[in-house]
Order: structure tokens, then sequence, then C-alpha cells
């Protein structure tokens, strides 16, 4: 902002310079001047090749000039966009407005109590909230997120865990974005929140075991972000005298920690992304007893455990790549000998989770890209798939605590269909709609129309393609088109619903997901032929989404937009380098783009783990690999589209540093910087969160209008 006196005022640093007295003089036909980044070339040598990066000081997060870099950065990107400053104020209204301020989740029955969810108008955080016997009993507010997140400008609640007699609860708390969370400990009768505070634990990883007053956690390496070790702590003691019981030693693994369904044990869970996996074991009812491993890790095998009565589910890979269902004894567990099998593997099937109730079996399956939910009798072996009736659908198991029922909750959508939650009696076969998302403004389902396509991928495989469009819109190349991807960690992009999606539709966009190579839509062959030495898969198959889409019209180069999130953002940036004539405009979130030197360095958060899905470059044959498509390092001398980059200063996930190095070098190198041929490359660092953006319901809202007006402007909506 100029001063009062709009006098000419040249603010400067080391590492940038810029005279307002320019930007505000300038006409509504020039851009103004973008910060530029100064030059620090540092040497990097590794396998006898040295790499220069000019930008490797921007790591520097206390530095006083990093942070002026990019608070000048922003003030840059308003500057941009201040013609539609007044679209952007707009679709965070209309986005908003969307939303049943006043709103209730369906309540679930755990133990003596419903459990539920509720906002009020106003509130941008939850409020956890229970009735003891039924629904008609007297609310007790567990926890009201508005409440806690007073004078924090981030905050969230990474879950709670009840005790068994109901009385107390875990929770934890993070107010800075970087997923260490305090872990805290409430009475639920008096209101008392206990003095002891345990920092640095992982959200949602605790249990209670049934003595009421043990609980374990898990503690993170505050360097790395990495959980690491579980302890034992007794309410009402020194946190500092809490009992080491496990250390993970191998830190490629992921640790995780929970109570089971059955409420017997207590587990460890050790993952090695996609590897690996081991399980430990505690009765709770022993709780300073030794945790027993289930079944030793093995490189390869991966395995998740459902216990019930004297027995175990095991869903496992071994064998079987896309997974087959087992079940095993207590007691012979570590004997592979003695498992039974029960769901056998199927080549075009992927069993994706499971969950069991008395009488029936319910497994989550993946087949042609869909969720399925299939429904066995325990009893009589028969066994049934829910119909849902549209081309494209996310569908998926619900949150059910208790074993002794023959009702399913399950959780539906579409790219059509609002967020609805159902109950399925596995007797009658009755569905019951407990709730659908309310769309405020006017929203009707039959003004949408989805469609499922397939695109032939260069190498001759068909990427399935999800859309959605406002009926209406003309398919012959005049649409402006949206398309979305993630492509890494087996992770499934489904095609759900999004309130706010309906202001590109409604102003002519269509939406498309691509269904690409590297996440676990179509199989678990799916996601191995999208990671490590077969990473291109999944760039490749995206441009070729892109070209299908414009072929058949559905768009023009000149209005196709592709937008990412993550892994999600190293794809737009290798996309753009690839193929970055395809595109009219990028929106790049926490985008990971210096693939090599963060995989190269160990104290940056989580890189260890990660070394399974994007390979070790210490080792040549990975690097050589990595160093060919990292974003980053493949900025070229040449044109590129426009661009909107997102961070978070306290991004513990993708470091803010890696986007604004590659803004700083784009700056550099992009060609198309000619009056009239200008295109715009910004970047937006939110200075008070992390990886997931704003918290409050509401505040991200601000965010996504930021990327829609971005996209809106440059097809020429103003409104």
């Amino acid at each position: 902002m100029l001063p009062a006196s709009n006098q000419p005022i040249m603010k400067k640093t080391g590492l940038f310079l810029i005279s307002t007295l320019t930007l505000h003089s300038m006409t509504h036909a020039q851009l103004p001047t973008a910060p530029k980044a100064a030059i620090k070339p540092k040497e990097l040598t590794i396998h006898g090749q040295t790499r220069i990066d000019n930008y490797y000081y921007l790591n520097q997060r206390e530095n006083p000039e990093v942070i002026s870099y990019l608070k000048a950065e922003n003030e840059y990107l308003e500057q941009v966009l201040a013609p539609v400053k007044s679209l952007r104020e707009k679709l965070f209204e209309e986005m908003k407005g969307r939303i049943k301020q006043q709103d209730e989740s369906v309540p679930y029955k755990e133990g003596t109590y419903y459990y539920y969810t509720k906002y009020v108008t106003g509130g941008e955080y939850p409020i956890y909230c229970r009735k003891k016997g039924s629904l008609t009993g007297s609310e007790e507010v567990m926890f009201d997120g508005n409440t806690l997140a007073k004078g924090h400008p981030y905050y969230n609640l990474g879950g709670y865990e009840i005790s068994d007699n109901e009385e107390l609860a875990i929770f934890a708390e993070d107010t800075v974005s970087r997923r260490l969370y305090t872990l805290r400990v409430k009475n639920l009768k008096t209101g008392q929140i206990y003095p002891e505070a345990i920092p640095n634990t992982e959200a949602g990883s605790f249990a209670w075991a049934a003595d009421n007053k043990t609980l374990f956690y898990i503690r993170k390496d505050p360097q790395t972000l990495l959980g690491y070790q579980v302890y034992r702590h007794v309410l009402g003691t020194d946190p500092k005298q809490d009992v080491l019981v496990y250390e993970e030693a191998d830190n490629q693994f992921y640790l995780g920690l929970y109570r089971m369904k059955s409420k017997k044990y207590v587990a460890i869970a050790s993952d090695h992304n996609g590897v690996a996996t081991e399980y430990r074991l505690l009765d709770a009812k022993t709780p300073t007893g030794q945790f027993t491993v289930f079944l030793p890790r093995e490189k390869g095998h991966e395995y998740d455990i459902v216990h019930f009565a004297n027995k175990f589910y095991v869903r496992t890979n071994w064998k079987a790549e896309n997974f087959r269902l087992m079940e095993v004894t207590e007691g012979k567990t570590t004997d592979r000998a003695a498992w039974k099998e029960i769901i056998p593997h199927r080549p075009d099937v992927m069993l994706a989770n499971m969950d069991v109730f008395v009488n029936h079996l319910v497994l989550g399956e993946r087949k042609a890209g869909l969720t399925n939910i299939r429904v066995i009798n325990q009893k009589t072996k028969a066994d049934e798939y829910l119909d849902f009736g549209e081309p494209a659908y996310v569908a998926g198991i619900g949150y059910n605590p208790d074993f002794n029922t023959n009702v399913l909750r399950f959780g539906y959508s579409s790219l059509t269909t609002p967020s609805s939650t159902f109950d399925y009696n596995m007797d009658t076969k009755q569905k019951t709609l407990l709730k659908q998302q309310e769309v405020l403004g006017g929203f009707d389902k039959n003004n949408y129309v989805s469609e499922r396509v397939y695109a032939t991928a260069r190498d001759g495989v068909k990427v399935p393609i999800s859309l959605v469009y406002r009926k209406g819109t003309r398919k012959d190349g005049s649409a402006p088109l949206l398309q979305y991807s993630y492509g890494s960690y087996g992770y499934s992009t489904d095609p759900g619903f999004s309130s706010t999606r309906l202001s590109l539709l409604d102003r002519g966009f269509i939406y498309a997901i691509a269904h690409i190579r590297g996440g676990q839509e179509m199989g678990r062959r799916w996601y191995e032929d999208g990671k490590m030495l077969k990473k291109k898969n999944t760039f490749n198959d995206f441009v070729d989404c892109s070209e299908f889409l414009v072929k058949n019209k559905y768009t023009s180069s000149d209005k196709l937009f592709a937008m990412g999130g993550s892994a999600g953002g190293l794809l737009m940036g290798a996309v753009i380098n690839q193929a970055p004539q395809l595109y009219r405009g990028v929106v790049a979130a926490v985008p990971f783009v210096d693939v090599v030197t963060t995989m190269l360095d160990e104290t940056i958060p989580l890189t260890t783990g990660e070394f399974e899905e994007w390979g070790n470059p210490k080792e040549k044959k990975y690097y050589d690999y990595m160093l060919s498509y990292s974003p980053y390092d493949n900025v070229e001398k040449k044109a590129y589209p426009n661009l909107l980059v997102t961070t978070g200063l306290h991004d513990s996930q993708v470091q803010y540093w890696e986007p604004a190095k590659w803004v700083a070098k784009l700056r550099t190198m992009k060609t198309n910087t000619n009056p009239g041929q200008e295109t715009q490359l910004l970047l937006h660092t939110n200075m008070e969160a992390g990886h997931g953006g704003a918290s409050g319901r509401f505040q991200a809202l601000k965010e996504v209008a930021l990327e829609y007006a971005f996209m809106l402007n440059l097809v020429g909506v103003q409104q």
C-alpha cells in the first residue's frame, strides 16, 4: 500500500528493489514491476556433478530479508489482481453463501453416548458435542473450536479420544500449522483441563488403556517432523517421567497409534510408505505390559488388521498385488501357515479396506477407477454390491464403532450429488438417507451433468477422466476447462462434490479430474507404474489427457487450465516444462518442485519417508532420473503459461522456499515478458498457515476465491 502522502518511496533490501511510485502511476495495461530475488549462487555437488542454485538462501525462514521478499510478492499479487478485487470478494461471499452456517453432522452412537459435530452461525470452527442415552438428552459440549481458537491466527483440533469410563478425553491442538500438536486431557464431567501439556505429538495418534488413567501417544522429532517414539503417560504425573515403550529405528517408517475397534488392543502401526507394514499390540487391560509384534516387517509386504472375537481379519498383499482378505486366530499371527484365505486376490479388483460386524463383513473395493461397497452375510455367505447409479462417484464405509448391529453407516457423493450419509440395513437391504449436505443459493443437481471418458496415453494405456459441467455448456472448444490431478502416493482422486466448484461451473467452466497413474484408482499396478523410475508416466498421462480434452473440443488450449497441489504441484511444474503451450494458466498449490535438493537433505521434514516414492538421490540412477524431471532444475528460457503459486510459511510437508525459489527462477527465465505478451507469474504466501492453508471453514474460502479469480480473469470474466 502507498503511504497516505503518496510520496515516492524506494524500498530496498538485499533481496529486491521495487518502486512504489512506479506501481502507483502504472496504467491498467501495464503489469506492475515484480520483485526480484537476489542471485546468490550456491554449489551443490554429488555424483561428480555440480548444480548451481541461485536461490538456495531463501530457506532462511528467520531472515528478515526473506520475509520482506515474501511480503513483496504478496503485495505484487494484489497489485496485478487489483482489477478482480471485487470479483474475489464476490466469489468469497458467493461460496460462503452456499454453506449452511448453522449445521450438525449425523450423530453416531458409541458406548452410552451419541456424538456429533455442529457449527453455529458465524462460527469458523466445529463444536464437538454429545448426548447421553438418546438424542433427546441434554447436550454436553466437549470442545468448542471457536473458543479454543481465540487469540490464534491458526487453529486445528487434531482429534480426540474418549476414555472407557466416558469421563475423560485426550485431545491435541496445533496453533502454528506446523503439525506439531500439544496433547492435553480434559475431564468431561467437570470441564477441567488437566495441567500436563505434552508438546510435539502426532495428531490423532493416541489411545487410552482400559484403566482410564493411562494413555499412549507418539512424539515427533521437531526438526524432521517424523513421529518416532511411543510413550506411556499416567494422568497426574510429570510428562518428563513418561515411559518410552517403543522407538522406531528406521526413519523411513511412519508411526500410527490407536485403540482397535474391539477395544481389546492398543495398536502401534509402522508403515514404510507402500513398502512394508508392521503392527505391535498390547492388551489394553495391562498398560504396563509389553507390545508384541503381530507379524514382523518384510520388504514388500503390507497388511492391515481388524480384531474380532478371538481372531484377526488381515488385508494383505502377500502373494496378492491387489490385496486379499485372510483371517488368523489370536496367538498364531506370526505363523502365516495359520492364515486362512477369505477373499482371494483379483487382478481387476483392488481390496481397499474393510469393516467387520457380528454377522456381516463389509469390503471397500476399487474396480475400473470407481469405489464399490460389498456386503457379505457371514452366515449365508450371500453377498451384494450397493448400487449407486451414477457414472462418476465416490462411496466409502463410514464410522461404525459397534460390532453388534446389522446397520452399516456409509458415505456417498458424486460430481453432482452433495455429500450424503446413509444407513444401510444389511439384512433387509433398506437404504436410508440420513443427511445430505445442504447447498444454499438455489442449487439444483439437475442443472449439472457428469461424464466419464477415457483418454489414450502415449504408451497405449487408457486413463479415466471424470467431468462435470452445467447443462447447456457447449462442447465446441469454446468453454474454459480446469483439469485437476494429484497422481502420487497411491492417493486416489475420487469424483466427489464441491459446492465451491459451482462458482466455476456457473460461469461456464468444465471441471475435469484426470485419474492419472501414481494414484490407485485402477488398482495397485496403477500406483506402481507412477512412482520411482516410472514417475514420468504421471506427467505424460496428464498432458495426454489435456490433449484429449482439446482434441474432443471440451476446451481449447487458450482456455485450458491446470491445477494440482503438493505432489500435484510437482505435477504442475513438470507439465509446464513439458508442454507449456497447452495451458492458458496453471495453479500450483504448495508445490513440491525442488525434488532433488529436498530429497538429498534428510534434515528437511519427512524426507526419509519419501525414498520409496521418488527414490533416494544418493543412488545415482535415482538422482539422474529425478534430475531429468525436477521442475526447479528444468526451468528453461521459454514461454510459460500464466502461473499462480501458493504456499504457507509454516508448511510442514513442502517447505515454503521450494515454490519461492521456483518463482524466482521462472522470473529470470521465462521469455514471454514483452509488452502485450506478458504472462502473470504470481506467488502468494500465507504468512500464518501451513500445508493445508488457512484454518476455519470461511477463511479457507478466501484462498479458493483467489485461485478462481486468477483463472476467471484470464478468460475475461470479472463478475
